[in-house]
């Protein structure tokens, strides 16, 4: 992973804490952004580039419970990391559960935190490049007809090609011109890919 292009977002209204996370984590080469509250986050920084956030749970204004929860109404995959001096069970269960990477304790061990850090850049990259592997095969979708798009969903589930005629009240001939041209948009060679990049799309 290029760590330039990546970038930690530090959330925590003690000064202490962002300068001494920030030194730290460039300190490994890691580009850091810090800011004193959620809300300045939100509306500085640009959370679609790669990167992951380190967000205090307890914060005036906005909680890092709550910041969470505005990440996810934006449909923003960043992973989270929550660092609090005041862990409870109910927080730490609920962070979790809305898809938090990790949950420290302050003062958190230095090689602890570098570590879940590099985790939730991993995870990040992960994702981004399944989320580009989606969008590239709906492009290929939208390009279908919507009679192409119609056979599609009926041959993924397995039905020959007659069998698809007699449903959808035309020859099997036609319905072999079909399924070539979205072999061919698709770009796939089987029908075995079609159906795996159609699970990926989200079409069952």
């Amino acid at each position: 992973m290029n760590l330039t292009q990546t970038m930690v977002y530090v959330i925590d209204d003690d000064p202490s804490v962002r300068t001494g996370l920030a030194r730290l984590l460039k300190s490994v080469g890691l580009t850091v952004k810090t800011f004193a509250s959620a809300p300045e986050f939100l509306e500085q920084a640009s959370p679609e580039a790669p990167g992951c956030v380190l967000v205090d749970l307890r914060m005036p204004a906005m909680s890092g419970l709550e910041l969470q929860d505005q990440l996810k109404s934006r449909r923003l995959d960043l992973p989270i990391i929550f660092l609090t001096a005041y862990a409870t069970v109910p927080a730490s269960v609920r962070a979790m559960k809305r898809g938090a990477l990790d949950f420290l304790e302050k003062p958190v061990d230095d090689q602890v935190l570098l570590d879940a850090v590099s985790q939730a850049l991993e995870w990040d990259r992960e994702n981004r490049l399944k989320q580009a592997e989606v969008k590239a095969i709906q492009d290929r979708l939208a390009s279908l007809t919507p009679r192409e798009y119609e056979v599609l969903t009926l041959i993924i589930t397995g039905r020959l090609n007659k069998q698809v005629a007699y449903e959808l009240g035309t020859a099997e001939k036609t319905i072999k011109v079909h399924r070539a041209r979205i072999l061919e948009k698709m770009n796939c060679d089987s029908l075995a890919q079609l159906v795996r990049l159609a699970e990926k799309a989200g079409i069952r």
